[in-house]
């Protein structure tokens, strides 16, 4: 016989959620994600001038607030048929790097890590050190990190003139062009950063975290002359076997980022035990378990509506289902590094599927390949060449704008009638992972991670399901719109 247990709402998560537990034996026996506020952001483009999306879509978040503006940019580009100049391209890039990688930054110290100081861990070889360095608000990682990511976030004034809400962004690149003493002052931040990253999350350089191969490896690099933050985090994810817990489809996604003159920096694709081709034509929403009028069957974003139904039956979220090809994928930073292709990633999920410590693990490979990317995309800005190219509108047109955010792929979908929005779609990287069912009764990434873990109908909820929701970082605040 099982019970059931709400749990939430949860400290350290951007916006409002509430889990549903069905308890068994003392194990998870199904988990049911809700998204439980409304937001409405589709609707309230409706009706408006095209541009004024790029206003509007960055409140969506102030943590990936430049990843909702790249998006919308690239959509109305698409839409207007307009392709940036080489410049900005590059400060796009450089844009939305600086904001990932904050944001990589942040989730381990201030999100993640601060779970492991927890009174339920004390007795464990790792708690003492774990208190003194990552307990919330007092550790000492915490006035480190946030003094380095204080000077690395001084990227954003000088790309994009302020951050959150910017609107240097722009359909035909960027309207905040670089002189050289500026540039010159960009190759200095980002030299500090890597300076902190090498001295004390690393305590190795970029390069020889990069070049890991296999779990073999990284823990070879963690008992020799690795370590840091990151080998801190490793020894206690050895100690409570991280490498298999919050398994969820190991089928992922990735819309690819960081546009580069061959291709891009990490390409776009599905990884299911191999690299496959990305169809966007084959993404659904399933709104038979979200609080949505039905339109029939699941529709692609660029068809599809947004009509809330708060009394809905069967109904239990706000989030509706993404799927692609009718099946559930995981989206995030593991996944554009299995589809890209590094070998640590692989070796990682080949071993032991998805989980706690591979998402984690992949957050923190990402700032040791795209520190060295964006010195290179700073050495490839040619002054006295254009920023930003103006971008007509036609009357009647459509686009998409699909980017990467630090928590994986953001897609906008629009359409433009009479000159107006006539309709806008967003499907975030948290609306992916932490999907109700759909009508086959399939459950969300977070839905399956959650199932098996130990827990009970009254007792405190163990640190484990904590450790679970924040290894895929969740922006309830992007999810529901």
């Amino acid at each position: 016989m099982s019970t059931r247990r709400v749990v939430g709402p949860f400290n350290r998560v951007e916006g409002d959620l509430e889990i549903t537990l069905e308890i068994a034996a003392g194990r998870i026996d199904a988990a049911y994600v809700n998204s439980p506020l409304y937001r409405g952001f589709e609707q309230i483009l409706q009706g408006k001038m095209p541009a004024d999306a790029l206003t509007l879509v960055p409140r969506i978040c102030g943590i990936c607030s430049v990843a909702q503006s790249m998006a919308s940019a690239l959509a109305l580009a698409d839409a207007a048929g307009i392709v940036a100049p080489p410049n900005g391209r590059l400060s796009a890039n450089l844009t939305l790097a600086t904001e990932n990688l904050a944001d990589h930054l942040t989730h381990f110290y201030l999100f993640f890590m601060p779970d492991f100081a927890r009174d339920e861990y004390a007795g464990r070889p790792w708690h003492a050190a774990t208190v003194e360095r990552f307990r919330s608000t007092v550790g000492t990682a915490s006035n480190e990190m946030l003094a380095a990511r204080a000077r690395f976030m001084q990227m954003m004034g000088l790309l994009a003139g302020k951050w959150p809400h910017t609107l240097a962004v722009q359909p035909g690149g960027s309207t905040r062009p670089l002189q050289a003493s500026e540039i010159f002052r960009l190759h200095r931040i980002l030299r500090d950063f890597r300076l902190f990253l090498e001295r004390v999350t690393f305590a190795s350089t970029l390069e020889d975290v990069a070049r890991l191969s296999s779990r073999s490896e990284l823990s070879a690099w963690q008992q020799g002359s690795g370590g840091g933050d990151l080998g801190h985090f490793l020894r206690i994810a050895d100690d409570l076997d991280l490498w298999h817990l919050g398994r969820a489809t190991d089928r992922f996604m990735s819309y690819g980022c960081y546009d580069e003159i061959s291709g891009r920096l990490f390409p776009a694709g599905v990884w299911d035990q191999q690299h496959l081709p990305l169809d966007t034509a084959s993404i659904s929403e399933d709104i038979s378990h979200a609080w949505y009028a039905a339109a029939g069957l699941p529709q692609h974003p660029a068809e599809g509506g947004t009509v809330p139904v708060a009394d809905k039956l069967g109904a239990y979220s706000w989030c509706k289902a993404p799927r692609l090809a009718g099946q559930v994928v995981e989206t995030g930073a593991l996944a554009r590094q299995l589809i890209a292709g590094h070998p640590l990633a692989i070796d990682m999920v080949l071993a032991e599927g998805g989980s706690v410590a591979a998402r984690v693990v992949a957050r923190l490979l990402e700032l040791a390949l795209v520190i060295p990317a964006m010195e290179r995309w700073l050495a490839e800005i040619t002054s006295g060449e254009p920023w930003c190219f103006p971008a007509a509108l036609p009357e009647e047109a459509s686009g998409a704008g699909l980017v990467e955010a630090a928590r994986g792929s953001l897609g906008h979908w629009l359409n433009v009638k009479r000159g107006l929005i006539h309709s806008y779609q967003i499907v975030a990287p948290t609306t992916w992972n932490f999907s109700p069912r759909d009508a086959h009764g399939q459950a969300g990434a977070l839905e399956q991670a959650l199932v098996g873990l130990a827990a009970t109908a009254d007792e405190s909820i163990p640190a484990a399901i904590h450790h679970v929701v924040r290894s895929f970082d969740p922006c309830m605040v992007c999810t529901v719109h």
